[in-house]
């Protein structure tokens, strides 16, 4: 048998957001561990200014499950240089009050070896639904 060709850098981004939101979403999950399975022990990431750090991750997964009920991301385009992505990609999000938002979002990530998010930096932006 044939090994699997290695994933592209686009798919990479989107297995690893589409994978990481439903493990979120699941509420048989533990919070902590679904954050300690996609991200570095210290993870930090900074999201249009606001510094988040695991324990402040773990924290976020709650109004998540409250809030998010459909979502997609679309990865425009990356562009990797070994364990760091420059990534843009773009998330529809139906969520229960306010309906579809999109966003933009430009991310400067840095993985381990593993896969796992150790830092992201990142801004985004609201854009009008098609």
């Amino acid at each position: 048998m044939d090994p699997a060709p290695p994933r592209s850098p686009e798919q990479f981004i989107a297995d690893f957001f589409t994978e990481y939101t439903a493990a979120a979403l699941d509420g048989d999950n533990d919070p902590a561990d679904v954050v300690d399975r996609f991200h570095a022990p210290d993870i930090v990431q900074i999201a249009d200014g606001i510094r988040l750090d695991r324990d402040r991750l773990v924290a976020h997964i709650r109004p998540v499950r409250k809030n998010l009920r459909d979502y997609r991301f679309e990865v425009e385009e990356v562009i990797a240089d070994g364990d760091r992505m420059a990534v843009r990609m773009t998330i529809h999000a139906t969520m229960r009050t306010t309906g579809t938002v999109v966003t933009e979002v430009f991310l400067f990530g840095e993985f381990t070896p593993d896969g796992k998010l150790r830092r992201a930096d990142q801004l985004t932006r609201t854009v009008p639904a098609a």
